[in-house]
């Protein structure tokens, strides 16, 4: 089978592997869309591992089931988590399932950018779900990173409040899309491409902010909410300026969610008392979704609740995977990129 095997985001190449064996309980999926996420364009993260191949938005049918897998069938229409939790220790049972220590050592076999991967039997357990018959291979993928989404808004408390959105990248996109969704009373993004504060705009945005242009975000961010800063501001960007921009735009009471990793060794360029004395603001993380946001995420995805298809601005094939990875890391001329095998 064909490969895209990633070296660094200006070198992926189309290199062939064996197709992938399954044992008892596993499950061999034919790829049919896979999407470029973010993280996959991270190089310092994974430069000690290359190559490899990535990708773990996925789509597709199954092709083969082995021994002892009862629950699915072959020519099904399914996504796939390439993380999965144990469901039983600690974290799991505490409703932390995205920092189980099962789910950071799971993985499927080789990675989404490949025309077959092997489903380990935890992840059949775990981490297959139908594709709904409305939904296509390709909104399918968004199931993953939407789900990612909606955990992190469901730990923040999005409802009814002002939402600030640093970044409008795909993440971004698709917490404005579940912001307006839990009736956000006004949400705002900001970034430096102008192409793509205008692409939230058509989202609904009420408000966009050019951060390369404006001096203080938080006096701007006041302008457009009517003299408030923002209950709940989501960080979706990795720059230095953008962790600044967040930090300095929320309001007494509220949250800042980091949701994207930021740079190599960024550090938090906070004061303690600025920042959390006498404002009772709260800094919290959130990491990947469980089995809960993966169906949560298909359901919104089949009553159409969430525009995704609208999100998509480059279909490649597998040959031209490093086109796609050119582009997700440029960031200037795309939004979502899926390669399709």
């Amino acid at each position: 089978m064909r490969v895209a095997m990633y070296y660094s985001n200006k070198k992926v190449r189309t290199e062939k592997m064996p197709v992938p064996k399954i044992k008892r309980g596993e499950i061999l999926m034919e790829v049919k869309a896979s999407g470029i996420c973010g993280s996959d364009v991270m190089e310092w993260y994974r430069a000690h591992k290359v190559p490899l191949v990535l990708g773990h938005e996925v789509a597709g049918r199954i092709a083969s089931v082995a021994k002892g897998v009862r629950k699915y069938k072959v020519g099904e229409r399914i996504i796939a988590a390439h993380h999965v939790p144990c469901m039983r220790c600690h974290y799991c049972r505490a409703g932390h399932h995205t920092v189980c220590d099962t789910l950071r050592s799971t993985n499927f076999y080789p990675g989404g950018f490949s025309e077959f991967i092997r489903l380990p039997a935890i992840n059949v357990k775990y981490g297959v779900f139908r594709i709904p018959k409305n939904v296509s291979y390709e909104e399918a993928t968004f199931a993953e990173p939407a789900g990612c989404v909606l955990r992190g808004q469901r730990l923040a408390g999005t409802q009814k409040g002002i939402v600030f959105i640093v970044g409008a990248g795909v993440s971004g996109m698709l917490h404005l899309e579940v912001a307006r969704l839990h009736k956000a009373k006004c949400i705002v993004v900001a970034d430096v491409v102008e192409k793509k504060l205008k692409m939230a705009k058509r989202f609904g945005a009420d408000g966009v902010i050019n951060a390369a242009k404006t001096k203080n975000i938080p006096e701007r961010l006041k302008k457009i909410t009517g003299g408030r800063l923002a209950n709940v501001v989501i960080l979706c960007a990795s720059a230095k300026p953008a962790l600044r921009a967040a930090l300095g735009s929320v309001d007494r009471g509220g949250t800042v969610l980091i949701f994207s990793a930021a740079e190599k060794n960024a550090a938090m360029p906070l004061s303690v008392n600025d920042i959390f004395w006498r404002t009772e603001v709260k800094i919290l993380s959130s990491y990947a979704a469980g089995p809960r946001e993966h169906i949560q995420a298909l359901r919104l995805l089949s009553e159409k609740k969430i525009n995704v298809s609208g999100m998509i601005t480059h279909r490649l094939p597998l040959t031209e995977a490093e086109k796609g990875f050119k582009l997700v890391a440029d960031g200037r001329n795309s939004l979502k990129v899926i390669i399709e095998p």
